[in-house]
C-alpha cells in the first residue's frame, strides 16, 4: 500500500509541475521583453530632452546668422525702408514699409516713373527731423531698426523720377500738366487726392523749366503740395536735380502694413514714345562729336605720311 501511495504522489506532482527547462525559457523571454520596453522608453525620453536642450543652445546662433544674412542682403540686394512723411501720398502712406531693389540699376538705367530712394546727405535738407539716440544701446537699436525698415532715417529720401539725363522738364502747359520733352504727362493715377474732398493736387503750383544734365535726375513727390522735392532745390548747385550715383535703389513693393501690400509699377503715362526723343540723343552726342573730330585728324595724318 505504501509503495502504491508513493507512486500516486509522484505521479500527481509530475502532472502539476512545470519542467525546469521550460521555466527558464519563459523567464528569459519575459526579461527580454521588459528590457526591450525599457530601452524603447528610456532612450526616447533622453533624445527628447537632448533635442530640447540643443534647440535652446542653438537659438542664439540661429538668430545671429539671421541678422548677419539680413545685413548682407540689405547691403547688396534688398533693403527695407520706413516712410516717415506724407510727401508720396497717396501712393505711400506714413508708416508704410517698402522694399528697395539695390541691384536693378546695375543691370539697367533709372527710368522715368521709377520710385527711387536716394541719399540726400550734404545736398538736401531733411524733410523730417529724427532725434539722435543718446546712448550706445539706443544707437544699436536704431541701426538694427533701420536695417529692417522699422526706423526712419533723415538723410534718405523717396521720390518719383520725372526727368532723366537729357530731358527737358517743364510746367506747365495750357492744361496745367507737366511736360517732358514737350510731351504732357497724365498724372491723375498717382497724384495725391484728398480722401475727404476728393480734390486732387495740381501737378505744380510753381512754374519751372529745366534741362536735366548728364548724371542727374529730376524727382518729385506724388503729394505735390507737401513734397520738398527738386522744385524746392532749384537754387542748389544741381539746380534741384540729384546725382544718379546717390540713388540707393528702386522701391518696388509695399510690405507693411498687411492691408497695403502691393507692387509699385511705373505708370503708363511714361510709356509714351515721344518722351525718349531728347534723352536718346544724349548718349549719341559724344560719339557723334568724336566722329566729327576724328575725320580731320585722320586726314592730316595721311597728308603728313605722304
Amino acid at each position: 500500500m505504501d509503495d502504491e501511495d508513493d507512486r500516486r504522489n509522484v505521479r500527481s506532482e509530475a502532472e502539476g509541475a512545470v519542467p525546469e527547462n521550460e521555466q527558464a525559457v519563459t523567464s528569459e523571454q519575459d526579461s527580454e521583453k521588459d528590457s526591450d520596453s525599457e530601452r524603447k522608453r528610456g532612450p526616447a525620453k533622453g533624445k527628447k530632452a537632448k533635442k530640447q536642450g540643443s534647440f535652446w543652445k542653438e537659438l542664439p546662433i540661429l538668430i545671429g546668422v539671421a541678422l548677419v544674412l539680413a545685413l548682407v542682403i540689405k547691403a547688396f540686394a534688398v533693403q527695407a525702408f520706413y516712410i516717415p512723411s506724407g510727401s508720396m501720398e497717396n501712393t505711400l502712406q506714413v508708416g508704410d514699409r517698402v522694399l528697395v531693389n539695390k541691384i536693378v540699376y546695375h543691370t539697367r538705367d533709372v527710368k522715368r516713373g521709377d520710385i527711387v530712394v536716394f541719399n540726400g546727405l550734404d545736398s538736401w535738407d531733411p524733410e523730417t527731423e529724427v532725434q539722435e539716440p543718446g546712448n550706445p544701446v539706443a544707437k544699436l537699436l536704431r541701426t538694427i531698426g533701420t536695417a529692417f525698415g522699422v526706423a526712419p532715417t533723415e538723410k534718405d529720401y523717396i521720390k518719383r523720377v520725372i526727368g532723366i539725363p537729357g530731358d527737358r522738364v517743364k510746367c506747365c502747359d495750357a492744361k496745367g500738366r507737366v511736360t517732358v520733352n514737350g510731351v504732357p504727362l497724365n498724372e491723375d493715377s498717382y497724384l495725391f487726392t484728398d480722401p475727404v474732398t476728393n480734390e486732387r493736387n495740381k501737378p505744380s503750383d510753381d512754374p519751372f523749366e529745366v534741362t536735366v544734365k548728364p548724371g542727374q535726375l529730376w524727382v518729385m513727390g506724388d503729394h505735390r503740395d507737401l513734397s520738398f522735392d527738386s522744385r524746392s532745390h532749384r537754387g542748389d548747385p544741381g539746380g534741384g536735380t540729384i546725382p544718379t550715383n546717390r540713388v540707393i535703389g528702386r522701391a518696388f513693393v509695399i510690405v507693411w502694413p498687411l492691408n497695403r501690400i502691393g507692387t509699385l509699377p511705373i505708370p503708363k503715362t511714361y510709356d509714351q514714345p515721344g518722351l525718349n526723343a531728347a534723352s536718346a540723343a544724349v548718349p549719341a552726342t559724344p560719339i557723334a562729336l568724336g566722329l566729327v573730330g576724328a575725320v580731320p585728324i585722320t586726314y592730316l595724318r595721311r597728308r603728313l605720311r605722304r
